[in-house]
């Protein structure tokens, strides 16, 4: 048994570093072999999954947040050579929503459970933008999510709580768009406040965004805002998103798909669990069963 650690030094308050050396009594312990790198830039974790010896190793165990994981899944499913391992999420960003479901979010005891070596199958979301092929574990969102995400990275310096403050923001600017969305072959052209496809049930930091959605069934979860709200009926609606109350609202659409497309005219950028990248128009299919991960 050998393992491949992979580290986000800066993930979380940079505490990766910390859980990797109380972690590694335990592998000392089971007498588990182990290789480890550090990310040293955006994109890194991407290239270390794309050209790892994966021969070598029984799994990937990422120490960090939404964000590693998801350049991990985009490495993997960008290989040439189409292999795969399992992978193991261990805890240690600021938003780890893949595992915000679990009860017991502690780093030790959820690596001794990764250590059962239990797996399971679950969904990939394929992005086709008009210059790249992306792929999302989380969400794919456009509108509203997106200049919320894009306004809140001037205030990181507030930590989480600068999320609360710039959705006041942008829904005090309540800005909506025009779109053409394309489910089942039907064109549906109308004015959206936001958009968003979801593969988990949590997203961001306890965000119940998508109440039906599990990873494996082979569907993402699409949540459509109306456009042309007022900001009394925006303050009143997106709290609900928070307690998964929003699918009965008369505003918003829930539905359960297999792959949609959204066109637009001007190249608007999208928020990909998490991460600022990629611009429409997109199609968005569910890759069933793409990856493995530790139970």
């Amino acid at each position: 048994m050998k393992l491949y650690f992979l580290i986000n030094p800066i993930s979380g308050k940079q505490k990766s570093k910390k859980i990797f050396q109380s972690i590694n009594h335990t592998l000392k312990l089971k007498n588990i072999n182990f290789d480890y790198s550090e990310t040293e830039y955006s994109g890194h974790a991407i290239k270390i999954a794309k050209e790892l010896d994966l021969n070598s190793y029984n799994g990937i165990i990422i120490i960090g947040g939404d964000g590693t994981f998801h350049e991990v899944i985009s490495g993997l499913m960008s290989r040439t050579d189409n292999k795969k391992i399992p992978i193991g999420i261990v805890p240690g960003g600021s938003g780890n929503s893949f595992l915000y479901s679990e009860k017991d979010n502690d780093p030790n005891s959820i690596f001794n459970k990764i250590l059962k070596f239990e797996k399971q199958k679950i969904d990939v979301l394929k992005v086709k933008t008009p210059d790249d092929l992306l792929y999302s574990i989380n969400l794919v969102g456009w509108g509203l999510v997106t200049d919320i995400g894009k306004s809140a990275e001037k205030y990181r310096w507030l930590g989480t709580s600068r999320y609360t403050l710039v959705s006041l923001i942008e829904i005090i600017k309540n800005k909506s768009r025009n779109a053409t969305l394309i489910i089942d072959n039907k064109e549906y052209k109308k004015t959206f406040t936001f958009i968003i496809a979801c593969n988990t049930k949590y997203v961001g930091k306890g965000m119940y965004m998508a109440p039906n959605a599990a990873i494996n069934d082979g569907l993402l979860d699409l949540i459509i805002v109306k456009g042309n709200l007022s900001r009394r009926l925006l303050f009143k609606t997106l709290p609900k998103l928070f307690k998964g109350t929003h699918i009965n609202d008369p505003n918003i659409e829930y539905k359960q798909i297999s792959k949609f497309s959204l066109l637009t005219k001007d190249k608007d950028l999208l928020n990909i669990d998490g991460e600022l990248k990629g611009t429409t128009s997109i199609e968005v299919e569910v890759v069933n069963n793409a990856i493995e991960v530790f139970n």
